[in-house]
C-alpha cells in the first residue's frame, strides 16, 4: 500500500526525471504538505459554516444565508474575508505577546494533525507508525492556548472562560484518549491506515462500531467537549461570560479561533470515521460487488474507481457526524460547568477504563474476533 512516504519519492522521482537536482528536488516537496494540508482543512471549515448556517435556520424554520453565490455557499468566504479586513484590537492593559501566541497555539496542532489523517486508501500525507500517539499528544497542546489567552486578555470573563477551557479539555481528554487506546488494542496497531484496513472484509460488519459500542459513545461526547460543541461550550458560553476567552479578540485573531473551532470539528469527526466507521471502506466491499458483475479486482478502471469512492465515502461519514453535531446544537440544553466535570470525571472517565479492561480480556479469551 501507498502512503505518504511513497508520494514523496514519486513526486522527487517525477522531478529529477524532468532534470532538477535530488536537492532541490527535496526542497520543493517539503512545502507541499503543508500547503495541502491547509487548503484541504480551510476548504473543509467552509463547508461546515455553511452547513451550520443551513442547518440551524431549517431548525428554526428560516432560509438561512441565500445571496452570496447559489444557495448562500460563498456566505463563509465573505464572512472569512470580513474577518480579515477587520480592525485587530489589542487591549491596553492585557499581556500582547500571550495574547498574540494563544489563538497560535490553538489553531497550529489541529492543522498538523491533518498530517496523519487518510482520506483515502493510497491518500494521506505522512503514514506515521505512532499516527494516534501523535494526534493525541498534538490535542493537548490546545487548552495551553486557550488559557493563555484568556489570561493576557486582563478580562474577568475571558480569565474565567480560558480555565473552563482548561478544566473541560483535560477532564475530557483521559476518557477520549482511552477509548482509543480500545481501538488501538484490537487494531495492535498506531498508525490510522492499520486501523482501517484491519476494519476492511467484512463491510459494515467488520466496523469498530460494533466491537466498541461503549468506546464510540465515550469518544463522540468526548470529541464534542473538545470541539467546545453544545450542550459543552461552557468556555464561550455567551449567556453567561460574554464569549469567554474569544471576549477581547477580533479581527484575525479572532478568526483563528473560529477557524480552529470548525477544523477541529472536521477532524474529530473524519477520526471517528477512520476509528468507527471503517474509514474509506463501504458498508459492502467493492471487490465483493464487482465479483457479482463479473469484474476483476485487478482491473485498473477498478481500482480508480475504488480510490475515488474511497475519499467520497470518507468525507460522507465525516460530515455526517458533523450534520449530527450541528443539529446537536440546535436541540441539546448547554449543561452546568459542575455536571460538565462530573460527567467528565465520575462517569466517562470509569466507563473508558473499564472499557479498556474489558477489550483486553476480550481479545485475550477471543483473539479471533478481537484482532488477537
Amino acid at each position: 500500500m501507498n502512503s505518504g512516504i511513497d508520494l514523496r519519492a514519486n513526486f522527487i522521482e517525477s522531478l529529477q526525471d524532468f532534470g532538477i537536482p535530488p536537492g532541490a528536488a527535496k526542497a520543493l516537496w517539503m512545502p507541499l504538505p503543508m500547503f495541502l494540508m491547509i487548503i484541504v482543512a480551510t476548504v473543509g471549515v467552509l463547508v461546515s459554516v455553511w452547513l451550520e448556517r443551513k442547518i440551524s435556520a431549517a431548525a428554526q424554520q428560516r432560509i438561512g444565508p441565500e445571496y452570496a453565490g447559489p444557495l448562500g455557499v460563498l456566505q463563509p468566504v465573505a464572512d472569512g474575508i470580513k474577518l480579515v479586513f477587520k480592525e485587530d484590537v489589542v487591549p491596553a492593559k492585557s499581556d500582547p505577546l500571550l495574547f498574540t501566541l494563544g489563538p497560535v497555539l490553538v489553531v497550529i496542532p489541529v492543522f498538523l494533525s491533518y498530517l496523519i489523517i487518510p482520506f483515502g486508501q493510497n491518500l494521506i500525507i505522512t503514514d506515521l507508525g505512532m499516527g494516534i500517539f501523535v494526534w493525541i499528544a498534538l490535542s493537548s497542546i490546545a487548552p495551553i492556548g486557550l488559557l493563555m489567552a484568556g489570561y493576557a486578555s486582563n478580562n474577568k470573563y475571558s480569565l474565567i472562560g480560558g480555565l473552563r477551557a482548561a478544566a473541560q479539555s483535560i477532564s475530557y481528554e483521559i476518557p477520549l484518549a482511552l477509548s482509543v487506546l480500545a481501538i488501538v488494542m484490537m487494531s495492535n496497531s498506531l498508525s490510522t491506515i492499520d486501523i482501517v484496513e484491519q476494519q476492511a472484509g467484512y463491510g459494515i460488519l467488520g466496523w469498530n462500531i460494533w466491537r466498541q459500542p461503549v468506546g464510540f459513545l465515550i469518544f463522540w461526547i468526548a470529541a464534542l467537549a473538545e470541539c467546545e460543541r453544545l450542550p459543552f461550550d461552557l468556555p464561550e458560553a455567551e449567556e453567561e461570560i460574554v464569549a469567554g476567552y474569544q471576549t477581547e479578540y477580533s479581527g484575525m485573531k479572532f478568526a483563528l479561533f473560529f477557524l480552529g473551532s470548525y477544523v477541529n470539528l472536521v477532524l474529530s469527526a473524519i477520526l471517528f470515521a477512520i476509528l468507527y466507521l471503517g474509514g474509506w471502506e463501504f458498508p459492502i466491499p467493492l471487490g465483493q460487488m464487482a465479483n457479482w458483475f463479473g469484474v476483476s479486482p485487478n482491473n485498473p478502471w477498478l481500482q480508480v474507481l475504488t480510490a475515488s469512492l474511497g475519499i467520497i465515502m470518507t468525507l460522507l461519514k465525516a460530515y455526517f457526524l458533523v450534520f449530527i453535531a450541528i443539529l446537536l446544537r440546535w436541540t441539546v440544553p448547554r449543561v452546568r460547568i459542575d455536571q460538565l466535570l462530573d460527567l467528565g470525571w465520575k462517569f466517562l472517565l470509569p466507563v473508558s477504563l473499564a472499557n479498556l479492561l474489558i477489550t483486553a480480556g476480550l481479545k485475550l479469551a477471543f483473539p479471533a474476533a478481537f484482532g488477537g
